[in-house]
């Protein structure tokens, strides 16, 4: 089965809609826990987590990319400047930046969510999603891009995987920068500008 991966413009919102489920995955968040500060993720609904994040894909650039099967939405990655996913760059996190001025550069990007269908796990979508984002922010003007994945658990279904794996970064060519929480490291792919 082939996989296709494309940036969520806005007229794709149904497709994402249909991923997200009525539930909005991972228990509401529809992908806005690195968006949102503490005391507004406290304060929101899933009904407002899901108006938060329609109104970001509205707004542009898109803020990350979809895979799909056979014409329908299977996975998602949230891939795009740190500056787009502010809690993500808190010192307190494993994320955080080594310099601090990568928070603000344009041209520091961040992988830091993945949503996959539960009927697709398993097929290598997230790698395919990982190979696609590099080429998606290479061609956006980054020159780097980090992700703070989790070492794999025994358990594959961890909820913790919503960062996504290491191994998967480790074979896009990431290097493991600093590991500041046990089983997460800050990872850094470095790119290579277009011949």
């Amino acid at each position: 089965m082939s996989t296709t991966i494309v940036p969520l413009a806005p007229e794709l919102w149904p497709d994402f809609e249909d991923l997200f489920g009525k539930q909005g995955a991972c228990y509401g968040c529809w992908c806005t826990h690195f968006r949102l500060a503490p005391a507004a993720r406290r304060e929101s609904s899933r009904e407002r987590n899901k108006d938060h994040i329609k109104a970001r894909i509205e707004a542009g650039p898109p803020p990350g990319l979809l895979a799909f099967e056979d014409g329908k939405a299977v996975g998602w990655m949230q891939i795009g400047p740190r500056a787009d996913v502010p809690e993500w760059n808190n010192k307190g996190r494993g994320s955080a930046p080594i310099d601090p001025a990568d928070a603000s550069d344009p041209a520091v990007w961040a992988i830091s969510c993945f949503f996959i269908r539960a009927k697709a796990r398993g097929r290598g979508i997230t790698h395919r999603l990982v190979e696609g984002g590099i080429d998606f922010a290479r061609s956006n003007g980054a020159r780097i891009v980090e992700a703070c994945p989790i070492d794999l658990s025994r358990d594959s279904r961890s909820i913790g995987l919503f960062v996504g794996s290491s191994g998967v970064f480790e074979k896009a060519g990431f290097e493991r920068l600093v590991e500041r929480k046990a089983g997460r490291p800050l990872m850094r792919l470095v790119l290579k500008p277009i011949a």
